[in-house]
């Protein structure tokens, strides 16, 4: 053996140097890519801690919403119920406002909500006085006195004489 150790001896030799830098290359480039995998690996830790607390407020975020959702489901349930309280007030309400009114047709009377019912029924109101107003005019020019005319005296103006001695010989 002696003679292979001389002989890789000399080849050391002849390449000594050149396998001697190419070995400090490669474990240079060993180092480097071993820094890199220690820099991916902590940079992969790193994502990874990111996606979980990402994943961890999308959780949250989807409890809020859930929690949103219901709360928006329940004021629409509320709404409903309101909105039937209010469609009943108003038929009640429409009901009363034509039993105080009774001069005024109960068809004039009308609307969906509150403020329309008390316009139609300032409107009737209106209508109705206006018609009572009419009538009474009407009723007043065309007015003739109660009973007999007043009795009183025979005017003897424009007679005759004759006529004056036949009235005056009358019995009364």
């Amino acid at each position: 053996m002696d003679e292979e150790e001389k002989k890789l001896a000399e080849m050391g030799d002849q390449n000594g140097a050149s396998n001697e830098e190419a070995l400090e290359a490669i474990k240079a480039q060993l180092e480097e890519e071993q820094d890199a995998s220690v820099t991916l690996k902590e940079a992969m830790a790193g994502k990874d801690a990111h996606i979980a607390e990402l994943e961890g407020q999308l959780s949250g975020l989807t409890e809020q919403l859930e929690g949103k959702v219901r709360d928006m489901e329940e004021a629409a349930a509320k709404l409903a119920n309101v909105s039937g309280s209010l469609d009943t007030a108003v038929a009640k309400y429409l009901g009363v406002a034509k039993a105080l009114n009774p001069s005024v047709p109960g068809d004039i009377i009308g609307g969906v909500t509150i403020e329309e019912i008390d316009a139609s029924v300032e409107k009737g109101s209106g209508i109705v006085a206006a018609v009572r107003k009419t009538i009474e005019a009407e009723a007043a020019a065309g007015k003739v006195p109660a009973g007999a005319p007043e009795r009183g005296g025979i005017g003897t103006e424009g007679l005759s004489p004759r006529e004056k001695i036949a009235a005056g010989i009358k019995p009364k």
